[in-house]
C-alpha cells in the first residue's frame, strides 16, 4: 500500500480534504459542524478539486465521502437564508454554479465511489447520483426534501433521474419523504449496503482493487458511451456500438490487454498509455 499524501494544489481548501494513495483520489467534504452542507465555497472548492483531479494523469479513482459519520445534508442554512435576497441575476449565477459542479462530476473521466453514511439529504442524493458506484451503510438515510421549504430539486434533477428513473423520482421529489438504505438499493440509488463500518471499508477495497484492475481508457470511453447512448435515439444506438468497440479495439492499452489476456499475463497500462 502507498503511503497517502496530501494532494499538492489542494492544501488551501477549507471546505473539503483531498487524500492521494497512489492513483486514488479520497475527496472528503470537510464540514461535519453543519453535517457537510452545501455552501458557495463548498461548491466552488469541490468543483475545483474535480477539475485538478481530472488533470492528474497518476490518477485512476476517485472516492468521495464526508466527515464526521455523515455524506451530506443538503443545502446550509445559512446559504438559503442569504439567497432570500438575491436579485433575479444572482439567483441564476447560484443557481448555474450548483449545476455546473453536479455536470462535472458526472462528466468526470475518473471512475467515483460514493461512501456513503449518515444523511444524504437534497444535494446529497445529487452527489449520490453523479457517482459510478454507491456504497452505503446500512444506517443511512436519504430525503428530496426541497418541496417542504417552497423549492423543488432542480439541480439535481436530471442526474437524479437518470439514476433512479421517472416513477421513483416523481414519488420522491413530490412526497419528500425520508427512505433507508434497502430503499436506495432497490431503486438504485446505491449499489451496495455495508452492515458496518468495517465491511463498508472491506466493500470499497473490494471495489476499488476491481476499479484498478481495469483498463484506465476502458472506464474513461464507457463511462461517455454510457452518456451518449442515454441521450441518443434507439436508431442511432447500433452506430455509435460499432463506432465506439471499432475506435477502442485499434488503442494502445486495448492492443495490451488483449495481448496480455492471450499471452496469460496481467496487463500494463502503463505501457499501454503509449
Amino acid at each position: 500500500m502507498n503511503k497517502p499524501e496530501r494532494v499538492e494544489g489542494m492544501q488551501a481548501y477549507r471546505t473539503i480534504k483531498a487524500v492521494k494513495t497512489g492513483s486514488v483520489l479520497e475527496m472528503i467534504l470537510a464540514r461535519p459542524e453543519v453535517r457537510n452542507a452545501f455552501n458557495p465555497d463548498l461548491i466552488s472548492e469541490l468543483h475545483a478539486a474535480i477539475s485538478e483531479a481530472e488533470a492528474d494523469p497518476g490518477l485512476r479513482l476517485i472516492v468521495l465521502r464526508g466527515e464526521g459519520g455523515t455524506f451530506c445534508s443538503g443545502g446550509d442554512l445559512n446559504w438559503m437564508k442569504a439567497s432570500l435576497d438575491f436579485t433575479p441575476e444572482e439567483n441564476r449565477k447560484d443557481a448555474a454554479d450548483l449545476y455546473a459542479l453536479f455536470d462535472a462530476l458526472d462528466r468526470c473521466r475518473l471512475t467515483i465511489v460514493g461512501v456513503v453514511e449518515g444523511f444524504a439529504l437534497g444535494g446529497g442524493v445529487g452527489l449520490v447520483s453523479v457517482c459510478d458506484y454507491v456504497i452505503a451503510s446500512a444506517d443511512a438515510k436519504f430525503s428530496l426534501s426541497e418541496v417542504r421549504v417552497g423549492l423543488v430539486p432542480a439541480c439535481i434533477g436530471p442526474f437524479v433521474l437518470r439514476k433512479i428513473g421517472a416513477s421513483h423520482a416523481r414519488a420522491l421529489f413530490l412526497s419528500s419523504e425520508r427512505f433507508d438504505a434497502g430503499r436506495a438499493l432497490s431503486i438504485g440509488l446505491v449499489h451496495e449496503i455495508a452492515k458496518d463500518a468495517v465491511s463498508l471499508e472491506a466493500a470499497l477495497a473490494r471495489v476499488g482493487q476491481s476499479i484498478l484492475a481495469a483498463s484506465p481508457n476502458a472506464l474513461s470511453v464507457a463511462k461517455e458511451f454510457l452518456r451518449a447512448l442515454g441521450r441518443s435515439a434507439p436508431e442511432e444506438q447500433g452506430h455509435l456500438a460499432i463506432r465506439t468497440l471499432a475506435d477502442i479495439r485499434v488503442t494502445p492499452q486495448a492492443q495490451e490487454g488483449l495481448r496480455a489476456f492471450l499471452e496469460k499475463r496481467p496487463p500494463d497500462w502503463e505501457k499501454g498509455r503509449a
